[in-house]
């Protein structure tokens, strides 16, 4: 028999950060305006927010901030128990776009993807690799980086999973989010 998972008062986002600094200081920014919100950071993540700037003991003082510390990412127990309505992989770097792609759950961040499916809660992903050609931002300054056609086909399969909402931009990301606030308890498909 199966137990009833009880429901958080109030459901929350799950906002995943990986090891990608494309528009990290934009989804940081949308993350520090939100109420409701934990951070769950890969392993990459923490390195890169340090590179980025960023003082993970600050972030810890406006919201729970979980890293990618166990084995078998313990904290994706959170999706069970109805503490999130929204998942958001923001930004996804190429190598977390192709796990989540091939189905591998190596590390918070893909288990956390694979969890959220299983759970039926549904999952923005601001994927990186967006175009053949664009500019990022790199910890020295911008740089011109140049997604393979592997990178940028993972992207597409991806956006036709269930559950799953793929944005291209920072703006497609806050209207993807702005309508799962206004609606949390529905399908993103």
């Amino acid at each position: 028999m199966v137990a009833a998972m009880s429901k958080a008062a109030e459901p929350r986002v799950a906002w995943v950060l990986t090891g990608s600094g494309h528009y990290l200081k934009e989804c940081m920014e949308i993350v520090k305006g939100l109420s409701g919100v934990d951070l769950f950071l890969s392993e990459a993540a923490g390195e890169v927010l340090k590179m980025y700037g960023y003082d993970l003991a600050k972030l810890k003082d406006g919201m729970k901030v979980y890293r990618d510390n166990t084995a078998s990412s313990v904290p994706v127990t959170f999706l069970y128990g109805g503490d999130y309505h929204t998942v958001v992989i923001g930004p996804a770097s190429s190598n977390t776009v192709a796990k989540c792609v091939a189905g591998i759950s190596d590390t918070l961040a893909t288990n956390i993807y694979a969890q959220a499916g299983k759970c039926r809660i549904p999952s923005i992903v601001f994927a990186c690799d967006t175009a053949p050609a664009l500019i990022s931002e790199a910890p020295g300054g911008d740089v011109w980086v140049y997604p393979r056609p592997i990178d940028l086909e993972n992207v597409g399969k991806l956006a036709k999973f269930e559950q799953t909402t793929v944005v291209l931009s920072v703006e497609e990301l806050q209207i993807a989010l702005d309508q799962r606030l206004g609606c949390p308890s529905t399908s993103s498909s």
